[in-house]
């Protein structure tokens, strides 16, 4: 224990810190206030985060529609790019 006293300054650097009185005084009303505040604010925005995840759901569904549309176009320009090409042979 010598080290540890001798590391805290014999009286002890962080005595106040750990005292049940504290050294600063804290408005307890205007923390409480605070909390409320961040609480509201994360309230909103979860509330944006589901608007934004169902906006971003409907545009991938759109994309994957979008994309089969062009697999079904691609597929039928090859059915008749091959009939043009067996009729002209």
């Amino acid at each position: 224990m010598p080290k540890r006293a001798a590391l805290l300054g014999g009286r002890g650097l962080l005595r106040g810190y750990f005292s049940e009185e504290p050294e600063v005084a804290i408005d307890l009303s205007s923390l409480k206030s605070e909390r409320d505040k961040l609480k509201d604010n994360l309230r909103e925005i979860e509330g944006e985060l589901r608007r934004l995840e169902a906006e971003l759901k409907g545009l991938r569904q759109r994309e994957i529609a979008t994309k089969r549309e062009i697999e079904a176009l691609a597929t039928l320009i090859e059915l008749g790019d091959a009939k043009e090409t067996r009729t002209s042979d």
